[in-house]
């Protein structure tokens, strides 16, 4: 059930150079990856967003909203999501992680101080619109690692399924997954 107040911010921006193509277009269980995460999202959410970069052209069935930045970081796009979104609590998913799941997601968005985030780093993750302000200096000053900006912000840690948390991050990977690029 989606939890209302809640929105999924998609990030599909990624420059994809260690995988060689795409990662949201690649493929895991019938479906694309950015259609998986999307689909997650809503289990949880009551609006969803995607946010990339319009030049990529991805042909995807839903929306994909520039993040109005020049650098390929997922600060870019977590900054561009909280910008757009009408709730003040988003919860941000790359779409390189196939295996979240909505329980893990939910759990995230009910740890969030201004931040909410796995064991193993900033995301998935969920960001309260508090954080925007410390993210768009960031963001400003070039200074793209969110987990540097964590240290910053009232961030809680929470302990997910590592199984769950499984970077795609090249094709060997997805494969390992049962997938395909």
């Amino acid at each position: 059930m989606a939890h209302h107040g809640l929105t999924g911010v998609l990030l599909v921006g990624g420059a994809s150079r260690r995988f060689g193509s795409p990662k949201a277009l690649a493929h895991l269980g019938g479906e694309t990856l950015a259609e998986r995460a999307w689909r997650v999202l809503g289990l949880v959410c009551d609006e969803r967003i995607a946010v990339g970069k319009s030049a990529d052209r991805l042909a995807l069935p839903f929306p994909v909203h520039d993040d109005g930045s020049e650098v390929r970081a997922p600060l870019a796009g977590v900054v561009a999501g909280l910008r757009l979104a009408r709730n003040g609590l988003c919860i941000c998913l790359p779409v390189d992680c196939p295996l979240v799941t909505a329980d893990a997601l939910r759990a995230l968005a009910e740890a969030c101080a201004d931040a909410a985030v796995p064991q193993t780093g900033p995301l998935p993750g969920a960001y309260r619109a508090t954080a925007l302000p410390l993210l768009e200096r960031c963001l400003r000053d070039g200074e793209l690692a969110l987990r540097e900006a964590l240290s910053s912000l009232d961030t809680r840690v929470v302990q997910l399924d590592p199984a769950e948390l499984v970077n795609v991050n090249t094709e060997e990977a997805l494969l390992a997954l049962g997938g395909a690029a």
